[in-house]
């Protein structure tokens, strides 16, 4: 026994007012009853109940229930169908007009308007007969011309290959549905009618491509605008294709457990009856249900459990008259059985996006074999959304004498009001589809490669995310995209039936700024990963650039061999660890010189950039040579500098911020003394004309020396405030205190800043840096170049 909807239902579950309308084969649509099942093959054609003139018994039933239709309409489209059609047969050789007038009772059972009951009798026409759609437009209107082409669109798939025909059949689907909702409901209805009889296809590789296109595509969406009915049918019959051994074990085992607990479920309907009549809840019905096979299935494989380990295979549906009943039955129910944690659910204050308004709980009756079941409770309304969702709304879009009710709609189904518009004033459906996203995944975005490959994405993707899709080559040498044909900046968001063309060159790399707009971990991971090598071969090279500096400063020929035993003294794993030590400022070039060459730690040496190797070449008395200032014997205890003509004022240059650990140099200026730079501070080659004004200075590395220097950072960081915050809280935890930060650009994504900071010395800096790069929303750190 079923209720309609493709799920069994335990016998005596009452069917209340949920009888399917007058005139309708003893089911609702989508409904399996006991003749369909013996025979789910044969058409509904006579023995459906519509008698030798099924044409006039479908206008006659959409009269009935719609005074104001056009039944003569109905009528002369089915006897246009019947003659365009009177030399096809379906596979099982019954006439083919059996499967449209099946179309069109499913969704006469839904009540829907008599443009979509013709479309449904004409929707194969266009594509199978030599109607055109110019004929149709001439004989019924161009509404309906417009309904049926959406349809044919859907089904007119010439394509070389089955995945790229799903892709476009996808893609189609989705065009379709921007333009007429009531599109997507003939579509639904004929693949149920073709799910129905799928079995007399022949070919067994034709049933597996339709039943996998049905449950990727079509009960998805059926899923996604409620029709929760229509959606485990198609979930059932398909999975009865795809896994047969699977959905023939499991429902045997169903068989089984509804013969064992027939009485069961009996005595907890009539339990749960009692309780509700003693808190004086009304009760409009009460059934019982088993879940699907499928959804069986699926449960065992997502919670890794065995059958016998379910919860819910058992549920009942509590009707009540009114919203408020619906919590006081809740309340009775929770009062009368133990609930089971974690299995409460209010969909009645917070409605899906389908509209599915329902209470959900778990409990366990103990008085019946401690039975765990599920309970929804809901309202008349809310039960045909929850079973027919959009098509449930036509129900309520007429009162009793066929006239629309729209300040009632509005009260009954705050969004049919839009919905209706779709219907009624067409030039609006593109605005309201854009606004509610009748989308199969709203947390997804599915794309196209230039050759009809279906990619999908997180929503929110772009043309990286999509390089780093199809291959991580093609992200890495991605420098610019097409989106339909038009080029687009990197950073834009994909949308659903975009068909995207990446642009490569040769020896491209990847955009550290990308890291801020793609959202694909595997994107991330691959930019984040190649930038660090690409970072870690700069510091290499960096490193043994100032190391070789170093040692030619000494007169000595720089290799790898004579600075190897540096790399032990200073507990570095190898050579090139050392090198992208120094180049990341962890280490000095001074301190792999003194650890190569101990004897050399004697007095310093003069400093050794190429400026000073220029003014050092001229004091050995080479042509043209002139006095470099030699260092002094003075100290400056307040500033931690030796080598100061005693009494000179010093300054630290802003241009550069060196703290100790530093190679530095002074320069003397008339009236302020001495400023130190940096060695390697562009601005040093100001002076290259005047080296006279160099004085060799370095660190005081005495007790008393200050202890407290200005450095500045250059730090690249995402545009938000908890970054920011982060930020100065990891620079407060390292032991260093801001002096000032400065914004010197700021995107609606990321931002650029200068901060200085008080720190001990070099290494300090060190260890700010590397926190302040651990963080996450923080792209770059490094010391500020001017």
């Amino acid at each position: 026994m079923t209720d309609g909807t493709g799920i069994p239902f335990f016998p005596g579950a009452g069917t209340g007012p949920f009888r399917a309308p007058e005139g309708v084969a003893s089911s609702a649509p989508g409904r399996l009853d006991a003749a369909q099942e013996a025979a789910p093959g044969k058409d509904l054609v006579g023995d459906a109940g519509l008698g030798p003139d099924p044409g006039q018994a479908l206008a006659d039933l959409v009269t009935g229930y719609d005074p104001r239709a056009d039944g003569a309409m109905i009528s002369r489209a089915y006897r246009v169908a019947e003659h365009a059609h009177r030399n096809q047969q379906r596979d099982n050789g019954d006439p083919y007009i059996g499967h449209p007038v099946a179309v069109a009772q499913i969704l006469a059972g839904y009540r829907l308007d008599a443009a979509t009951i013709a479309t449904a009798l004409l929707h194969d026409t266009v594509e199978d007969t030599g109607l055109t759609l110019q004929d149709l437009s001439r004989d019924f209107g161009p509404e309906i011309a417009k309904l049926v082409d959406g349809v044919t669109k859907l089904t007119r798939l010439e394509l070389q290959s089955e995945r790229t025909k799903q892709a476009e059949n996808f893609r189609k689907l989705v065009l379709a549905m921007s333009e007429d909702i009531r599109v997507l409901l003939v579509k639904l209805a004929d693949r149920t009618h073709n799910m129905r009889t799928l079995h007399f296809v022949p070919q067994q590789h034709r049933r597996m491509r339709t039943a996998r296109e049905t449950m990727e595509i079509y009960a998805p969406l059926a899923e996604r605008i409620g029709m929760q009915a229509v959606k485990d049918e198609l979930e059932d019959r398909a999975f009865r294709e795809l896994q047969p051994d699977a959905s023939q074990t499991i429902n045997a085992r169903l068989a089984y457990l509804r013969g064992q607990g027939a009485d069961l479920i009996e005595e907890i309907k009539a339990d749960i009856r009692r309780r509700l009549r003693d808190a004086e809840v009304p009760v409009i019905d009460i059934q019982g249900r088993e879940k699907s096979a499928y959804g069986i299935w699926l449960k065992m494989h997502s919670k890794k459990v065995e059958f016998e380990q379910l919860s819910d295979i058992m549920a009942f549906r509590i009707i009540t008259d009114d919203k408020a009943n619906c919590y006081a039955a809740l309340g009775a129910i929770h009062s009368a059985y133990r609930v089971v944690p974690g299995r409460f659910k209010d969909y009645i204050s917070t409605p899906k996006p389908n509209g599915y308004q329902s209470v959900h709980t778990g409990v366990t009756v103990p008085e019946r074999r401690n039975a765990k079941i599920e309970v929804q409770i809901r309202t008349p309304e809310m039960h045909e959304v929850a079973e027919f969702g959009v098509a449930a709304h036509w129900i309520y879009k007429q009162g009793p004498d066929g006239v629309v009710n729209a300040s009632r709609d509005r009260k009954r189904f705050p969004w049919v009001k839009d919905l209706l518009e779709i219907l009624e004033n067409a030039g609006e459906a593109q605005d309201f589809l854009e606004n509610t996203k009748l989308a199969l995944h709203q947390d997804q975005v599915f794309c196209f490669t230039p050759k009809g490959d279906l990619i999908a994405l997180p929503r929110g993707a772009t043309p990286v995310d999509f390089a780093y899709h199809v291959h991580s080559q093609i992200g890495d040498s991605c420098v610019g995209a097409k989106i339909n044909g038009r080029i687009v900046p990197l950073r834009h968001q994909l949308e659903n039936g975009d068909q995207v063309e990446i642009i490569t060159a040769r020896g491209g790399t990847p955009n550290p700024a990308w890291e801020r707009f793609v959202v694909t971990g595997k994107a991330r991971a691959r930019i984040r990963r190649t930038v660090l090598a690409r970072q870690r071969e700069e510091s290499r090279e960096n490193g043994r650039q100032a190391i070789a500096r170093a040692f030619r400063g000494e007169g000595l020929d720089f290799s790898e061999k004579i600075a190897e035993p540096a790399v032990k003294a200073l507990k570095q794993v190898s050579f090139e660890d050392l090198c992208i030590a120094v180049g990341n400022g962890n280490i000095t070039a001074r301190d792999v010189l003194h650890a190569a060459v101990p004897e050399l730690r004697g007095p310093p040496r003069p400093a050794v950039s190429p400026l000073e190797a220029l003014a050092l070449a001229r004091a050995r008395g080479k042509p043209g040579s002139t006095t470099v200032p030699q260092r002094g014997r003075g100290r400056d205890v307040a500033h931690g500098i030796t080598g100061l003509v005693s009494g000179m004022e010093v300054n630290f240059a802003g241009c550069c911020h060196p703290v100790p650990g530093d190679r530095i140099l002074g320069i003397v200026s008339t009236g302020r003394g001495v400023t130190v730079h940096k060695q390697g501070c562009h601005t040093l080659d100001a002076f290259a004309a005047t080296p006279e004004r160099f004085i060799d200075v370095d660190w005081d590395s005495e007790p008393g020396a200050a202890g407290e220097h200005i450095a500045r950072l250059s730090v690249i960081t995402s545009n938000e405030s908890t970054a920011i915050a982060g930020m100065t809280t990891a620079i407060a935890k390292q032991d260093a205190r801001i002096q000032s930060l400065r914004f010197l650009h700021r995107a609606p994504d990321f931002a650029e800043l200068n901060v200085d900071m008080e720190v001990k010395d070099l290494r300090h800096l060190s260890s700010v840096i590397a926190a302040l790069r651990a963080l996450p929303g923080i792209e770059q750190v490094e010391r500020a170049k001017s």
